[in-house]
């Protein structure tokens, strides 16, 4: 395969990168600020970009989406990432969540729920990450669905359900077949998020950001028995289908910041003085920027020959698991170092390097915390060498 831009999806990705220099960045602080003005902006940038054909554009056509291939809308989420409001401005932030409700949501699902979601009516949030429990087993998860009649009753807690405050329903990952092997117990069940006994415990802020986490409790839930999504006890099939293009996802835009990062740096770095002379020509910010280099583009080869595996149909689980972890060390270094050259101005809010910091630390836990993928990826590669294969198979 070709590493560089496609000639076909140059032309959109460009007039994203513009849309998100020169309307998203401008008004971080504004949007980060909340309230009934920071929402009337986000909408009004939501407008713009339905008008200038920029709207959900990785959702499939057939649900009203811009239905961009798998691989062509990864080049268009790394620059779409260098603002973490680009996914909501532009209508993608959805797009797990409606590639879950396509495939596997009955006819009243998605017409309640699957449309509104692509049009940016209404907003998801999934609920899979419990308090009690080190969530990244997930065969401990003790949300528990009963079935009593023709309703479903939800009991237990959950939490980082993101965005569940302003969420028209929350996908609940409940044990539903207590008797199964523990990767069949779980099934997928939609919550509207205004059901009885649905209540936000509290937001969790995550290293002095309110970044929209919510602890949410389900007090014996009652929600009717069709709000099942796909079949009981496919839970976890569901929940990698969502994971793992996600993952992908994740990186690219993790790619857009680390890139926006680097811009700073080096800009920073031609244009201060110290000891007589631009910091561009001391040998150790050299390094700074030598190694965040190599470092975004050894990353960014990796997650696209992930992303073409995926667009191949091949689940490419090593290839997802190895980005997940080089990505998330790939930023947090990158920005760490820019915080760095900017010296005491990065460690405030003047620029965007503070909270980018504080964002690319977490990525490191979410989706998987590094351990697992590790272990998970060692694990199937060692597995190859004792059937007798060698390098070759990661060639293919």
């Amino acid at each position: 395969m070709s590493f560089e831009v496609p000639e076909h999806v140059r032309p959109v990705r460009d007039r994203v990168r513009r849309f998100i220099t020169e309307r998203v960045e401008p008004v971080e602080p504004q949007l980060y600020a909340g309230g009934p003005d920071a929402d009337r902006l986000m909408a009004g940038l939501q407008a713009e970009a339905k008008n200038q054909g920029l709207w959900a554009l990785g959702h499939p056509a057939s649900i009203g989406g811009g239905g961009m291939p798998f691989l062509d809308y990864v080049f268009v989420n790394e620059v779409q990432g260098r603002s973490e409001f680009g996914q909501v401005a532009l209508g993608t932030l959805t797009l797990q969540d409606s590639i879950m409700l396509d495939r596997h949501a009955d006819p009243a699902l998605r017409e309640a729920y699957l449309l509104p979601l692509v049009r940016g009516e209404i907003n998801p949030s999934f609920g899979m990450t419990e308090p009690e429990v080190a969530s990244s087993d997930p065969t401990q998860l003790q949300t528990t669905a009963v079935l009593d009649g023709d309703e479903w009753v939800i009991s237990g807690r959950k939490w980082f359900t993101t965005g569940a405050a302003q969420a028209a329903y929350t996908t609940v990952m409940c044990r539903t077949e207590p008797e199964a092997a523990p990767h069949d117990a779980f099934s997928m069940i939609i919550v509207p998020t205004d059901t009885p006994g649905y209540r936000l415990v509290r937001e969790t802020p995550v290293l002095g950001m309110d970044a929209g986490h919510y602890e949410v409790a389900y007090d014996d839930v009652r929600v009717p028995v069709g709000n099942l999504l796909g079949e009981r006890g496919k839970g976890f099939v569901i929940a990698q289908e969502r994971l793992g293009p996600g993952r992908i996802f994740h990186v690219m835009r993790w790619l857009g910041q680390a890139q926006r990062a680097f811009d700073l740096m080096c800009d920073r770095l031609n244009g201060r003085v110290a000891f007589g002379e631009p910091l561009a020509r001391k040998q150790l910010m050299q390094e700074h920027v030598f190694e965040s280099f190599a470092e975004i583009q050894a990353t960014r080869l990796l997650t696209l020959r992930a992303a073409e595996k995926i667009d191949r149909g091949e689940q490419a689980r090593e290839e997802i698991g190895v980005i997940k972890v080089v990505g998330a060390r790939m930023l947090h270094n990158v920005v760490d170092r820019a915080l760095q050259v900017h010296g005491a101005l990065g460690l405030t809010d003047d620029t965007p390097i503070s909270r980018m910091y504080r964002n690319a630390r977490l990525g490191r836990i979410y989706d998987g915390p590094d351990e697992v993928h590790i272990h998970t990826v060692s694990r199937r590669i060692l597995g190859r060498y004792g059937r007798g294969e060698n390098w070759e198979f990661g060639l293919s």
